[in-house]
């Protein structure tokens, strides 16, 4: 191994001690009470090292929440999976929300981080950074309106208005399972399957849905260049 290749790989390792500290530090202590020093005495290193690596706190979390993100996975990777191949495009949405569900258990710091925490910046801020998140959830709208299609969904469906729906069960039952607030013997993964199933009833009768979708974040309502534009 060359000289610098050396480097890079050392510098890769300190900047991955950075993230997993910081990641560590702000779970256990909540983002505001977080400071470079700390993550800094975390890994015996100085604060003006840590610099080098990060220009800020805020910093360190956006390169957290990208990587969580990314974590999560693709929802089009739903269209791979050999069990959804011939899957009908509501068995391809329900595959998408359980998935954020398992993402919550099998990630839980990342998870609080991007959708508990609120004291931690809004990647809206990074507009650029997150593209792929956007684009993501644009491709779950196209699903659910293939769902209207197809006949699944009524006609007229808000499929923002729905995605955020489902989002907001999914997320509600993993809260509720990482602030240990489930009643004894309740069982959280059956209980995100419910909270799934009726979100998807009740949206399959036709309910009317009186909020209009996400309005208050550009990342969330327009095109990416327009909204580094704005």
């Amino acid at each position: 191994m060359g000289i610098k290749e050396r480097q890079e790989r050392d510098r890769e390792a300190v900047r991955r001690a950075i993230l997993d500290a910081a990641r560590e530090l702000f779970v256990a202590e909540g983002f505001q009470h977080v400071s470079i020093r700390k993550i800094a005495e975390r890994i015996e290193y100085s604060p003006a090292a840590i610099y080098g690596y990060f220009p800020s706190k805020d910093d360190i979390f956006f390169a957290l929440a990208e990587e969580g993100l990314r974590l999560l996975g693709d929802p089009d990777a739903v269209h791979g999976d050999p069990q959804l191949e011939d899957a009908p495009p509501l068995e391809r949405v329900r595959a998408v929300f359980r998935r954020l569900y398992e993402f919550s258990r099998e990630q839980p710091q990342y998870f609080a981080l991007i959708f508990v925490d609120r004291s931690v910046p809004r990647i809206s801020r990074e507009y650029e950074r997150f593209a792929f998140a956007h684009e993501r959830k644009q491709h779950i709208i196209a699903t659910l309106q293939a769902c209207v299609d197809a006949g699944e969904l009524p006609k007229g469906l808000n499929t923002a208005v729905a995605m955020r729906a489902l989002m907001v069960g999914v997320v509600g039952v993993a809260v509720l399972q990482l602030s240990d607030r489930l009643g004894p013997g309740e069982d959280p993964d059956l209980l995100a399957a419910d909270v799934l199933n009726l979100t998807l009833a009740g949206l399959g009768a036709d309910v009317v849905l009186q909020s209009s979708g996400l309005t208050a974040c550009p990342l969330e309502n327009q095109p990416v260049a327009d909204a580094q534009a704005s």
